[in-house]
């Protein structure tokens, strides 16, 4: 019976692969991509275990073992000061950045008026399209130290603000920035979600006597909780990049010990110093901790009854 069964199923898997052939043919080029851009390159990473030198390649470069991630364990003061910043940043940008986005998709939602809507999602998803290099430009002339609101200030004979160039304000800038331009942009998946929410629900739940703040409550957020938690666990995936090229060019006026993190760290001891085999390191022990915070993520989900990222189908 056992056998019968498993050569059923097996006959349906083919049965499948011959009906479905054709959209599998469309999907190889993508597939072919992300082997090539994405898989293939993390062979690369062998670097990190030897004493890379760019003119003789990888295969003759010596191999030193783990004496590039003593930069790591040994408590290099460059090192600390960059994963501290970075952890500080990717804490702020955890709590105030990534709801963002949902606040923004349940103000939107609750606007009677689609044209008002619509007028309101093209403004927001505007600063998404625009570069990093538009964007400090933007922030500098608004806020830098001749910029619009300084000139403003020193009109009426008050005292100028230094905002742009400031260390102590430096975390708090890039992240008003991150939150200008991304939030908007991130709020299209959480829309999508509360289209799907039954009105009949709502109408129900004012039947019952439920204010607003409690149809937001126990009908709106239930029912956007499971595309919240998913892009929470992607996000601790990506927690420790916070934004290389935002920061690279605003890190000059503020100086490294406030704007030094990892991916600047990375490219200065690398590209710039020549040190491939420790940044390829601190690389890959980046890498190591989202694959291990994506999957801790996933598994307190499976505990809360959520499905996460993969359902755990033990």
């Amino acid at each position: 019976m056992s056998a019968t069964v498993e050569g059923a199923g097996t006959t349906s898997r083919w049965a499948r692969l011959r009906r479905d052939k054709f959209v599998l043919l469309l999907g190889l080029p993508g597939v072919a991509v992300i082997l090539l851009f994405h898989y293939l390159p993390m062979l690369g990473n062998v670097i990190a275990f030897k004493d890379y030198q760019p003119f003789i390649g990888i295969r003759d470069s010596p191999w030193v073992g783990l004496e590039n991630f003593r930069v790591i364990f040994n408590g290099d003061p460059e090192f600390l000061n960059a994963l501290t910043n970075t952890l500080i940043i990717s804490f702020i940008q955890v709590v105030l950045v990534f709801p963002a986005p949902i606040a923004i998709a349940l103000l939107l939602n609750s606007l009677l008026s689609e044209r008002i809507k619509r007028v309101v999602q093209s403004v927001l998803y505007l600063p998404h399209f625009m570069s990093w290099v538009i964007v400090v430009a933007i922030f500098q002339q608004l806020l830098g130290n001749a910029g619009l609101l300084n000139t403003w200030l020193h009109a009426r004979g008050l005292e100028g603000l230094h905002i742009i160039g400031d260390p102590g304000l430096f975390k708090v800038l890039i992240t008003s920035q991150v939150i200008w331009k991304d939030a908007g942009w991130g709020t299209i998946l959480f829309l999508a979600a509360l289209s799907r929410v039954d009105l009949a629900l709502y109408e129900a739940a004012a039947v019952d006597g439920a204010s607003r703040w409690r149809q937001l409550w126990h009908v709106t957020l239930p029912a956007i909780r499971g595309v919240v938690v998913l892009l929470l666990i992607l996000k601790l995936g990506d927690v420790l990049t916070v934004g290389f090229e935002q920061i690279i060019l605003q890190q000059g006026p503020v100086g490294t010990d406030a704007s030094e993190v990892l991916d600047t760290y990375v490219y200065s001891n690398g590209i710039l110093g020549g040190n491939w085999g420790v940044s390829s390191a601190v690389g890959l022990v980046k890498g190591l901790v989202g694959v291990a915070l994506i999957l801790a993520a996933n598994r307190v989900a499976h505990l809360f009854g959520e499905r996460g990222i993969y359902a755990n189908d033990r």
